[in-house]
């Protein structure tokens, strides 16, 4: 089945109608659909705004990789969608998975759909998982939470998830501890509990960020797999471009909440042009490497105090007069690739054929 790709949805001169990539037979439409989503928590500095006017769309069998350093809004995008934001947060915008807006939910109803819909790998399998309860314990609580199976029947359908996520001697791992496990082997119990019922979601925060490079290969294609054989759609936030292009179909880059990039995987790793994300990719080292990578210079901005313009120009070296007057918009310079950025958007505006700026 061919698969469709994720992308940005809500501004006018994003994308063309017709998506990234060809529709999949038997599609429906996507099966996810952020528009318009905005998080602010209450500070002394008065409403942060986390997650800044984001849209997106993300079909099955597609991996979505969030992109951007800590403190972009990788992590709380994906506690909204889940629903584990504290009550004082505000939160308005869509988010539609499977028909359904997810915002507009009872607490009751997230409830449900939180591990059945949708479920979450954390960051840290050891903050995850609960260390007084074994592995068994903790993975048939979860299944009779959301089933009516028997305790005995849980107790296999636990064993055959440790097989699914390839942990060796399932039935000696059930009855460890959290304690008694390797990183790695902890981080795939995390996402045994989080296939549990079989979502249609996978939302992964940083999941490989505490393993060595040997486990975080293993963890990388195990997600592959998932994909492959589960048909689900996943977003894999990370801060390191080598995971991204290791796991993710598409990329969107965020900065100060919003995203400022857009596109498959080879336009940002062959095409960048933002000049944040061509400072991610400056920033990271490659095989054979033997010079300093070059950082970024300066540091994100305060969320609360935004600035009216474009949030990197203090850290920008094409900033003009005009980004720090104006924000502006997420457009489409490609079939499948778009950018927010004045002087990139007018850069490849002025390399077009004069016959191509008229179509």
């Amino acid at each position: 089945m061919a698969l469709t790709a994720a992308r940005p949805a809500a501004e006018t001169a994003m994308a063309p109608a017709d998506g990234l990539g060809p529709a999949g037979a038997g599609e429906s439409g996507p099966l996810l659909q952020v528009r318009d989503l905005v998080t602010e928590f209450k500070t002394r500095d008065g409403w942060l705004t986390a997650v800044n006017h984001v849209s997106y769309e993300l079909h099955r069998g597609r991996v979505l990789g969030i992109l951007g350093e800590s403190g972009s809004g990788k992590s709380a995008m994906l506690r909204t969608i889940l629903g584990l934001q504290p009550k004082s947060t505000r939160i308005s915008g869509e988010v539609i998975l499977r028909g359904r807006d997810l915002i507009a939910m009872t607490p009751r109803e997230r409830e449900d759909v939180r591990g059945s819909w949708v479920s979450m790998v954390f960051q840290d399998p050891m903050t995850a998982l609960d260390p007084v309860f074994t592995v068994e314990q903790q993975l048939v609580e979860t299944i009779r939470r959301h089933s009516t199976l028997s305790k005995a029947a849980a107790a296999e359908r636990a064993l055959e998830l440790l097989e699914m996520v390839q942990i060796p001697s399932p039935e000696r791992r059930l009855k460890a501890y959290p304690f008694e496990l390797s990183g790695g082997m902890r981080q795939r119990v995390v996402i045994a509990m989080a296939l549990v019922s079989n979502p249609s979601l996978l939302l992964a925060d940083e999941p490989t960020t505490a393993l060595d490079v040997t486990v975080q290969a293993r963890v990388l294609e195990l997600f592959r797999d998932l994909k492959t054989k589960m048909g689900m759609g996943i977003i894999f936030v990370t801060h390191d471009l080598a995971v991204a292009a290791d796991i993710a179909d598409d990329i969107a880059v965020m900065y100060a909440g919003r995203i400022v990039e857009y596109g498959r995987l080879e336009d940002i790793v062959r095409n960048p042009q933002h000049p944040y994300t061509k400072g991610l990719l400056e920033a990271n080292i490659r095989p054979g490497q033997t010079e300093r990578p070059e950082a970024i210079p300066g540091a994100p901005p305060n969320l609360a105090k935004l600035p009216p313009g474009c949030a990197f120009a203090p850290r920008c070296s094409k900033v003009e007069a005009t980004c720090w007057e104006s924000l502006p918009t997420l457009d489409s310079i490609g079939l499948s690739h778009g950018v927010r950025c004045f002087v990139a958007t007018r850069e490849i505006q002025n390399a077009m054929p004069v016959a191509a700026k008229g179509a």
